[in-house]
């Protein structure tokens, strides 16, 4: 790295001349010329013709030029400049008077044969002397620039339009047409731009060692290079939208105290051919000039999506053409050296082959969403800024928010902040924040909305089915509230702390499909007819026994095997993996698999019809019922652990 900067050429500071200054000299020059290019700087005194007769006709006239047929000069006699009403014609200062030869008034007239005639008759009449001449006045420099002034406007453009081009200034890259195939991307200088570090990331252990690699390879090349080793080219973030990629790559360009360049994929997209691949060439010579340093490409499955062996949009696809150009820039002959690529997205699957291997994308470091000790640090960082209770534990707040990712912990610390604003409350509190995760989860309370007595009931009986279900089932989340309070596009709502789990069993997701057959179950058990209100329920447990046949290989008569495809490439197949026999099997499991959970959630509730309606009589008058009223009803659950009691922290 030392190296590096020794062989850098020093920046030349001397100022550079403005050419402007010159071009408007000589362009008052031109003028100058033209009005001062007559000789003397003095000028006659301003009359008009009704004057000049009666001047005339009194014998002050001495003589009359005629210049281009249109402007009269009038000389005076010796004796009539000696007269008062002739020397107080002019207050002009003495060095812009007229002298002895000059003329002492001048007028425009109209009609010169009229003029001409009028003239002769004054002289005719009182048989003046005067004499009448004609002449042409020809102003050679006027001419001269009014023939050039074109040639001159057009050398004069020409010359902006080229010093445009070889500058690439005005407006930022991409802005002007001639700045079209320059880099979008924005320079974050490392000693100023760029004050992000580890310390502002919370939670992501895991990642934070992945690219602490990179940071060191960038602070002490010769530590890895010494023995052998080379530099890695890229490293590519992968993860659910919100999990802190952008982030990351911004406080490894903190740490590591290098420009970082940052730009989007769709930077490189544009109408016109040829511009994705001048831009890649760009953004990688003004990173190796400014070597050690980074790049970051957001969202790179906007140019990186695999190549189809079939283009059908033409024979010239631009997206393809950018790709061939970024890896031909990672890794093709002129390789540059120093230079790190950091891309993030949240569709690995999506991106082409040759991207993604070893030499352009040496590693893959995929960030997923926090657990509960990382979302408690996480709420740490969000929470610095809010005025918070003192008694606010974060650890009751982690535990209420499984699977959020840290952009969704962001929006419920400032969601919590807003709603005790609202509530002009002085200081942000533990209910502030159950509300902000119900409005983000569930949507905006509408405790508005009209509903009759009869449906009330239903939902009531919909929402206590769900609860009794989840609470008689071991592998069911455990509940955290349950309410008839509208919320968004739900009419009621049930909220579930689910175990963050990493491999699922089969009886854990038949437990679940069970709990979201409980409200369509206790309709029918109650009512002994079912409504619409289940379309979410269906949906969800629809998805789980599709995945169970079809993805997880978890259905005896279908055996142990998938259709999944990780490399998204069914999406375009026009023809299934299976065969129609096999579809209709799968029909059939999924089918049977559904029915056979909501009859066992029926066989639950009739055995528990008696807790069912007390439950619901409780949530119809509460409208928000918590873990504490099912505890009253139905007692502790049996196969519940001690450890778990505390898990749960309730209202």
């Amino acid at each position: 790295m030392a190296q590096d900067n020794k062989n850098k050429k020093p920046d030349s500071k001397k100022p550079r001349p403005n050419y402007y200054w010159i071009y408007a000299a000589i362009i008052l020059l031109f003028f100058g010329i033209q009005i001062f290019g007559g000789g003397s700087w003095s000028q006659p005194a301003k009359t008009n013709q009704a004057k000049f007769e009666e001047f005339l006709k009194n014998g002050d006239v001495e003589k009359v030029d005629v210049i281009n047929k249109k402007i009269a000069k009038v000389y005076l006699t010796q004796e009539a400049k000696q007269k008062e009403i002739h020397s107080t014609k002019d207050n002009a200062p003495a060095f812009l008077t007229p002298g002895p030869n000059d003329p002492d008034y001048q007028f425009e007239f109209g009609d010169l044969q009229l003029f001409q005639k009028d003239f002769q008759e004054i002289k005719a009449e009182n048989d003046l002397t005067t004499t009448l001449n004609f002449d042409t006045d020809n102003n050679y420099w006027g001419d001269i620039l009014m023939g050039i002034l074109p040639f001159v406007i057009i050398i004069a453009i020409w010359i902006f339009i080229m010093r445009k081009m070889s500058s690439g200034a005005g407006g930022g890259a991409g802005g002007q047409l001639f700045n079209i195939g320059k880099s979008k991307a924005k320079l974050f200088d490392e000693r100023t731009d760029v004050k992000t570090s580890f310390k502002d990331v919370a939670g992501l252990e895991g990642a934070k060692e992945e690219v602490q690699e990179i940071v060191d390879f960038l602070k002490q090349p010769e530590k890895y290079t010494s023995l052998g080793g080379k530099i890695p080219k890229g490293a590519l973030l992968v993860g659910p939208p919100g999990t802190g990629k952008t982030l990351l790559a911004k406080a490894v360009a903190g740490e590591a105290q290098v420009p970082f360049f940052s730009l989007s994929g769709s930077d490189f997209v544009e109408m016109f051919v040829g511009v994705g691949a001048s831009r890649v060439r760009d953004l990688f010579k003004q990173a190796k000039d400014k070597a050690p340093a980074i790049i970051f490409i957001d969202e790179i499955d906007a140019i990186g999506r695999a190549r189809g062996k079939n283009n059908f949009s033409g024979s010239n696809d631009e997206r393809e053409n950018t790709l061939n150009q970024l890896l031909t820039e990672m890794d093709g002959f002129g390789t540059n050296t120093n230079v790190i690529v950091l891309a993030a997205t949240n569709r690995a699957d999506v991106l082409d082959k040759a991207l993604m291997r070893a030499g352009r994308f040496d590693r893959q470091i995929y960030v997923d969403l926090p657990d509960v000790r990382e979302r408690k640090e996480i709420f740490e960082v969000h929470l610095r800024p809010i005025k918070k209770d003192d008694d606010l534990d974060t650890d009751f707040l982690s535990k209420q928010t499984p699977g959020f990712s840290g952009a969704d912990i962001a929006n419920v610390c400032n969601e919590a902040a807003l709603i005790a604003a609202r509530n002009g409350k002085k200081s942000v509190g533990r209910q502030d924040f159950l509300d902000a995760v119900d409005r983000i989860v569930g949507g905006l309370e509408k405790k508005n909305k009209i509903m009759t007595m009869d449906e009330k009931r239903a939902i009531a009986f919909h929402e206590a089915g769900h609860a009794t279900v989840s609470w008689m089932l071991e592998h069911a989340a455990p509940l955290v509230k349950v309410t008839i309070v509208p919320r968004g596009q739900s009419l009621g709502a049930a909220w579930y702390l689910p175990e963050e789990r990493l491999i699922i069993h089969p009886e854990q997701m038949l437990d679940e499909m069970c709990a979201a057959l409980g409200g369509r179950a206790a309709e029918k058990v109650i009512f002994n007819r079912i409504s619409t209100g289940a379309l979410s329920d269906l949906e969800k447990v629809t998805k789980q026994a599709r995945a169970m046949v079809t993805i997880y290989g978890l259905n005896d008569k279908i055996g142990n095997l998938t259709y999944y495809d990780s490399s998204g490439q069914n999406e375009y197949n026009f023809s299934k993996p299976y065969s129609e026999k096999t579809a209709e099997l799968i029909d059939k499991e999924i089918s049977a698999l559904i029915e056979s959970q909501y009859q066992r959630a029926v066989k639950l509730l009739e055995d528990n019809k008696d807790k069912l309606t007390e439950l619901a009589n409780v949530l119809l008058e509460k409208e928000v019922i918590f873990k504490d009223n099912l505890q009253k009803i139905f007692g502790d659950r049996p196969f519940e652990k001690p450890e778990e009691a505390t898990k749960v922290a309730t209202d």
